[in-house]
């Protein structure tokens, strides 16, 4: 599972390592570095104002994933009572096969995985529920829910996936690092290659709790 805050130009890919995923794996940090993904720099407060958690709790989770890289202080920003915080450039390999079958990381590993799928699909249902309908023409008109079906052996699936990547990539890269400017909003874009379901039930929604420890 890959997360990509982006750049202009190539940037590197890091692979998370064992320590830094259990670290990740509780369920307001996963918010926290999907929020800041989503809606730029963030302080401590702004967070706990977006997600309904205290100060405190923000405050300590932001150190513990800037101890582990997934987030670094904004130089120049805010004073040493009121630090912003965002995503260093580059994408985010979070969760491996390797981590994935690791007795030792599994179950963090299908934490983490779990929590990013939870936000991602809820997003979607909320534009599904009320954006095409209650969004500016503008915005609604310019959104697009697409959904293909197609028969692939292995190694043409790998194909797809790795050129719609990098194709993705090379699409925004004129539009990384715009940050807050008029009429500029936070716009979430999928793209989902993966094999049906065949010949076993769908697994059903997971729900979680902040209260989740690692």
């Amino acid at each position: 599972m890959e997360t990509t805050p982006g750049a202009g130009t190539p940037e590197p890919k890091r692979t998370v390592d064992v320590a830094s995923l259990k670290a990740l794996a509780h369920p307001l940090r996963v918010q926290i570095l999907d929020t800041i993904s989503r809606l730029g720099p963030q302080t401590s407060g702004t967070l706990a104002e977006i997600l309904g958690e205290s100060t405190g709790a923000t405050s300590y989770h932001l150190r513990q994933l800037a101890r582990h890289d997934f987030l670094r202080e904004v130089e120049g920003r805010g004073s040493g009572r009121e630090r912003w915080w965002d995503r260093p450039k580059g994408s985010l390999q979070i969760v491996t096969r390797e981590l994935a079958d690791n007795p030792a990381t599994s179950e963090a590993a299908h934490l983490v995985s779990r929590e990013f799928e939870h936000h991602r699909a809820a997003a979607l249902a909320d534009f599904m529920e009320h954006g095409w309908l209650e969004e500016p023409s503008e915005w609604s008109d310019s959104a697009m829910v697409s959904t293909s079906n197609v028969r692939l052996t292995a190694a043409q699936l790998a194909e797809v996936s790795a050129k719609l990547e990098a194709y993705a990539a090379e699409l925004l890269a004129p539009y990384r690092g715009q940050g807050a400017a008029e009429g500029v909003r936070p716009v979430q874009i999928h793209i989902n290659a993966f094999p049906l379901a065949v010949g076993r039930p769908a697994a059903a929604a997971p729900r979680t709790s902040s209260e989740e420890k690692p």
